[in-house]
């Protein structure tokens, strides 16, 4: 991680293959979005670090980003996991030459990689997060999915209001676990989603489920199977949550209907390819399965 503390912010200078603008587009997609904001150009986020909240004004400029702290005096140790959570919401530590390089050579890739040039994959961090939007966009439409979301984050998430307007942390897994069911069913989740995620918010609070003991397991398929034993994660969410969360780039939700789209939009499909056209198309694109298809679906906002 390359950064500078300068203590009333910090400077995180990201690898060439980096662009802010771009990532800004896929974070700025939905309206109903609560856990940051996009304004001008600029992001807002909400860090939390052992019980303080450090709000974050985000910008790019001449070749870093330019963090700076809204509110209170930060400690040293809070600048550093701050400046540890961005680097990895922004994926800062792939380095993308591979994936130009593959996707130079690729029919579907070879124009969007150049378009959206610098675009890195916009990580959710943390374990519970990830899991739960997961669950919570599983068969319902991204617009849904956004209003449950701000449901959720509005009804059990802690918040910070600065100048007039409220920023947003996700709950946290220790506060969901001391909910119930029907707490979630009255904000119009299904009992179903509702067990799903209470389910994991207890596995997390007791600690039988971690981020740590998940990236222990070192082999892909291990972690896919982990995660796969547990109600409500079916093979799609699995691979959303090692692509988003724990990194790998060689995830490939295949059955995504978001990734099923883009192709048919790129070549022009009279309908929607099949899984086995699908890995057809994907054969070249070996241990990038992850870019790729966050690339297609930043094609979909065009």
């Amino acid at each position: 991680m390359n950064w500078i503390d300068h203590e009333s912010y910090i400077e995180i200078y990201p690898p060439k293959e980096f662009n802010f603008e771009e990532c800004l587009i896929f974070l700025g997609r939905s309206d109903q979005e609560v856990t940051h904001q996009v304004k001008k150009g600029i992001l807002y986020k909400l860090i939390k670090v052992n019980e303080s909240l450090i709000l974050c004004k985000i910008k790019f400029v001449n070749h870093y980003l330019h963090v700076e702290f809204l509110i209170s005096p930060t400690s040293v140790y809070s600048r550093k996991k701050v400046a540890e959570y961005i680097w990895e919401w922004f994926d800062l530590d792939q380095d993308l030459k591979e994936f130009y390089q593959l996707a130079s050579q690729d029919k579907i890739l070879k124009e969007i990689a150049c378009k959206y040039d610098g675009l890195r994959i916009m990580c959710i961090p943390d374990l519970f997060e990830a899991l739960v939007w997961a669950i919570m966009g599983q068969q319902i439409n991204l617009t849904f999915a956004y209003t449950l979301k701000k449901r959720f984050v509005e009804q059990f998430g802690e918040s910070l209001i600065f100048e007039g307007e409220t920023f947003w942390l996700f709950p946290s897994f220790e506060k969901v676990a001391s909910l119930s069911v029907d707490d979630l069913r009255k904000l119009q989740f299904t009992s179903r989603k509702a067990e799903y995620i209470m389910d994991i918010a207890k596995a997390m609070a007791n600690g039988e489920l971690t981020k740590e003991l998940l990236l222990q397991k070192k082999d892909h398929q291990q972690i896919h199977k982990t995660l796969m034993m547990r109600r409500g994660i079916g093979a799609w969410t699995a691979d959303y949550v090692m692509m988003k969360c724990l990194h790998y780039t060689s995830s490939f939700p295949i059955a995504d209907v978001g990734l099923h789209n883009a192709i048919k939009n790129l070549l022009g499909l009279e309908k929607k390819p099949t899984i086995k056209e699908i890995q057809e198309y994907a054969a070249g694109w070996d241990g990038w399965q992850a870019y790729a298809t966050f690339y297609l679906w930043r094609s979909l906002y065009d």
